[in-house]
């Protein structure tokens, strides 16, 4: 199994206790079974200790390194970094949002632990970040709406938990996609939120441009890769962003960067043009599921591996579908390919011995 290490003040707690995942290696992650390991899991009515400043700080930068399944709060410094690289404004939406999320999940009773675990700031992280990227980072209304939508998410987070939680799958980002998703569609017909013209929506095209690919296009698309996670286009982003999973994990960065290779391998191999490859959107949702079936959500072994890379492949090619989809609402692709694949995957997984995973109620997974 990957071990993340567990830095001065970081706590961790054994696969299967609260987290994110049932059963994975080296995350404590994205699982929604009962109400503490599932979205906001209640206090029981008790009185709500607040964090110390010391340990909200460590909760909202293990958040941002959630969103790649990594409780690591060296990753979610670097994550922060990485953001703010790609401009200062998504450096501060990003950590503001996570902030938010993890403050009103304890504000609402969640879980300590998991609060301190980050795990319910990444889905406000993301948020935060989708609204910044569609609706233009430096409009105020954009600020304030971001800053409503994570409180939203949080409830969200919380409803899917309890959703799919008996049937053993987490909710992974979808409490994001669908905030996000629906935040984009409407948004044009608000004149006070909507300040990009005309409106994103348009039928589905077919794919066209030159499908060859240089050098410069496959470096490019394999950092930009990993910075489309954070739904940022740029290569030196996707450098500092597979840094942080390397501070975090050398286990968790390899099965990353096979699964972006398995995308873009996929991508290529199907014809999809080569901008489309070299600008990273080809690779994010492949790296997403990678992580997520081989040492995420189901123990780190050969079979695994094989099992998420061909999740990663099947991610890739449903991304023009779901974005043929949601063309005629002018929606975003956001991270729904990932969730979509992953939560078939991991529901099919049950009856596969081989990789480990357990049916509800079985315990957790021994990689």
């Amino acid at each position: 199994m990957y071990s993340a290490p567990v830095l001065p003040g970081e706590t961790c707690v054994p696969p299967g206790g609260q987290g994110h995942h049932a059963g994975g290696g080296w995350i404590v992650g994205h699982v929604t079974g009962t109400a503490g390991a599932g979205g906001a899991g209640g206090a029981g009515g008790d009185a709500v200790p607040p964090l110390r400043p010391r340990e909200f700080a460590a909760a909202v930068l293990r958040g941002q390194g959630q969103v790649t399944f990594l409780p690591s709060v060296a990753a979610g410094g670097v994550f922060c970094l990485a953001l703010t690289a790609a401009g200062w404004e998504y450096g501060l939406y990003g950590l503001a949002g996570t902030a938010v999320g993890t403050g009103a999940a304890r504000l609402l009773g969640a879980d300590r632990d998991r609060v301190s675990l980050g795990l319910e700031g990444f889905n406000a992280c993301l948020t935060a970040l989708g609204l910044a990227a569609v609706l233009g980072p430096r409009h105020f209304s954009t600020a304030l709406l971001a800053l409503a939508g994570c409180g939203v998410v949080t409830v969200v987070t919380a409803a899917a938990g309890h959703l799919l939680g008996p049937l053993g799958l987490p909710s992974l980002t979808l409490p994001f996609c669908l905030t996000a998703s629906a935040t984009a569609a409407a948004a044009p017909g608000f004149r006070r939120i909507w300040h990009q013209g005309e409106t994103l929506a348009a039928p589905p095209r077919p794919a066209t441009g030159p499908t060859g690919l240089g050098p410069d296009d496959l470096a490019r698309g394999f950092l930009s890769g990993f910075a489309e996670i954070f739904l940022a286009p740029q290569w030196h982003v996707g450098a500092l962003l597979l840094l942080g999973l390397l501070v975090a994990s050398r286990r968790a960065a390899a099965v990353a960067c096979l699964g972006n290779a398995a995308g873009m391998a996929t991508a290529w191999a199907l014809g999809a043009p080569a901008a489309g490859i070299a600008d990273g959107t080809a690779g994010y949702n492949a790296v997403l599921v990678a992580l997520a079936l081989c040492g995420g959500f189901l123990p780190a072994r050969a079979a695994t591996l094989a099992y998420a890379l061909v999740g990663a492949a099947v991610a890739t090619a449903a991304g023009p579908a779901v974005a043929a989809l949601l063309a005629p609402s002018g929606g975003p692709v956001f991270t729904w390919p990932f969730v979509l694949t992953t939560l078939v995957f991991l529901a099919a997984a049950t009856s596969f011995p081989r990789l480990g995973a357990h049916r509800r109620g079985a315990g957790p997974a021994v990689g």
